[in-house]
């Protein structure tokens, strides 16, 4: 053991674990994690710059999306606003963000006419988010961006490597 100011270094070098952190931080590039998330903000920047070209995306969103002013934050009502509406509480919690966050992006998205609050039948006291009708062309225009660029990824990378990785990343997030 190897002892400098207030660092312990093991220099046994026989598993990673024992290896010092200085000695090689190329995994800091390249660990799972990392590429997952690379990865994901490309897929989400490519069915954004889809969805700006989509015809039936209405022109005000195409030109906002198309000037990144809608960002992969945005997608998060997208993918998790039920058909029928949610709560903005069950939304937040659906995309993993505090509920003053989920409010600031439904209060963007009512603005632009995406989605807007209405009174929930089952509680008097609470509201839904519910897309409107310009909401529901958007949430096509997404399904088309993503079947879009789902081909392109497994175009890219192949149809074997793209069904392997769809199918681990299935069993590693349930």
């Amino acid at each position: 053991m190897i002892q400098t100011s207030n660092l312990s270094l093991s220099v046994s070098g026989n598993s990673p674990s024992d290896r010092p952190v200085t000695d090689d931080d190329r995994w800091r590039q390249t660990h799972l994690g990392r590429l997952l998330g690379h990865a994901m903000r490309r897929f989400d920047e490519r069915v954004l710059h889809l969805m700006a070209g989509n015809e039936g995306v209405p022109l005000a969103l195409a030109n906002l999306a198309s000037r990144d002013q809608i960002s992969a934050a945005h997608v998060h009502i997208t993918r998790h606003l039920g058909l029928k509406g949610s709560r903005l509480t069950d939304l937040a919690r659906a995309a993993g963000m505090s509920k003053q966050a989920m409010g600031d992006l439904v209060d963007q998205c009512t603005a632009w006419g995406l989605v807007q609050r209405e009174p929930d039948p089952l509680d008097a006291r609470a509201r839904r988010v519910v897309f409107t009708p310009v909401g529901l062309a958007w949430l096509q225009a997404f399904k088309d961006a993503v079947a879009q660029a789902e081909a392109e990824f497994r175009e890219a990378v192949g149809k074997d490597v793209a069904t392997v990785v769809a199918l681990g990343l299935e069993a590693y997030a349930h």
